[in-house]
């Protein structure tokens, strides 16, 4: 017998056992005679009592004891799987000598735990920034620029810091009221149109401020282009300053070029004017930057992206199948609106969303049978990913604030 003391704890196997298993670290030991090759398999040797000691755990050392003497390996749901795999390399065991259905079981549980663990390092580099203050130890203007980086991307660092943060969303919302009175008919005489004009110019003014010192506070100015926020930041001030541009170049269009030409030309320019105006609604999106609950949902979208992919492909599935059969159902009836497939294409959206806006329905009765499956199935389909959606959500959104409140 072979005396194994592993953790305190001793155990005894037969060499003709261990023998079995040759690529095993006890079949080693056990077929070995050099006395300096085993010791360099345990961790000690005690000669008085011919031990061989092993510095592991020896409550996990039960099922490879286990193992030797049945030639299978007991897998338990209470282990931690990182723990036990850590364990089994150690002795030379492989994880096929498991039981199929223990073995699916516990391959299950490690890659439930891989994917909790990489999504824990998402969430807490989502909050955390791209640069850190050590970063700027040994740069050129290094104590100006981590102060600058402090005061715009730390709300938590002074007083000053929570002002800016506050006066940031503050401006975004003023831009998106501007924006909005900016299409009110009373709001469009002189006096509203010059109070939006500086209103917009005020907005554009801080904004474009606050971009500048981040891009001066950024330690790296390739990781400043690549990060969605500053994008997100850049595309609020571009509007402002196309415009402009664009006003330029209609006044000098104005003073060279023939009337016919002048009236299609600004009317290019102002469909362009338009689109361009339209862009600041994407700074609502700067509100991100000091939401968690916005970080929350964005985070979800992106670890969710896979079931929103499908849910989208069951919709356009949908949408063609309840189309194709409400045309062959209805486009016989007179005056119908199923003139054709594509004409259905609305109707079958908006019934599988369950709004039903009622402006295209059909008149037969199998018409409203296929109606009523195409509901019910909307109904299903709904229901499906909101649960699984909104408990990530709430998950993802609780462990964000936990970590915002920690730092």
């Amino acid at each position: 017998l072979l005396n194994i003391n592993v953790g305190g704890k001793l155990f005894q196997i037969a060499y003709k056992v261990l023998a079995q298993y040759p690529i095993t670290r006890l079949g080693k030991l056990a077929l070995y005679t050099d006395p300096v090759k085993k010791l360099q398999l345990c961790d000690d040797y005690l000669v008085q009592k011919n031990e061989y000691f092993f510095d592991r755990d020896p409550s996990i050392f039960h099922y490879i004891f286990h193992f030797y003497r049945s030639g299978v390996l007991w897998v338990m749901d209470e282990m931690c799987p990182s723990n036990f795999v850590e364990e089994i390399e150690y002795w030379g065991i492989h994880l096929k000598y498991s039981q199929r259905c223990c073995r699916i079981l516990f391959e299950e549980k490690r890659d439930e735990l891989n994917e909790y663990l990489k999504i824990e390092k998402e969430l807490e580099a989502e909050l955390e920034p791209l640069e850190s203050g050590a970063q700027f130890d040994g740069k050129f203007l290094g104590r100006f620029r981590k102060m600058v980086w402090n005061l715009i991307e730390n709300p938590y660092s002074s007083v000053p810091a929570k002002i800016i943060a506050v006066m940031s969303s503050f401006f975004v919302l003023i831009s998106i009221v501007g924006m909005t009175l900016s299409t009110v008919e009373e709001m469009k005489n002189k006096t509203g149109k010059m109070w939006m004009e500086q209103m917009e110019m005020i907005c554009a003014i801080f904004f474009t401020s606050e971009y500048i010192m981040r891009l001066i506070s950024s330690s790296s100015f390739k990781n400043f282009l690549r990060a969605a926020f500053n994008a997100i930041d850049l595309v609020a001030i571009l509007p402002f300053y196309i415009q402009i541009l664009f006003e330029n170049l209609d006044d000098g269009d104005m003073q060279y070029h023939e009337e016919l030409h002048k009236v299609e030309n600004v009317s290019k320019l102002g469909k362009v004017l338009k689109l361009i105006k339209l862009m600041r609604i994407f700074r609502i999106l700067k509100l991100a930057r000091h939401s968690t609950g916005l970080r929350a949902f964005s985070f979800t979208m992106r670890q969710c992206y896979q079931q929103v992919c499908c849910l989208l492909l069951f919709i356009a599935m949908g949408v063609f199948t309840f189309s194709a059969l409400i045309h062959s159902v209805e486009h016989d009836v007179p005056g119908t609106d199923f003139t054709s497939i594509p004409c259905a294409w609305w109707w079958a959206a908006v019934s599988l969303s369950t709004v039903g806006y009622g402006d295209t329905v059909p008149d037969t009765i199998l018409g409203r049978m296929v109606a009523f499956v195409c509901i019910s199935f909307g109904i299903i389909l709904n229901g499906m990913p909101i649960s699984i959606l909104y408990n990530k959500f709430s998950d993802y959104y609780a462990k964000l604030k936990a970590h915002e409140m920690s730092q």
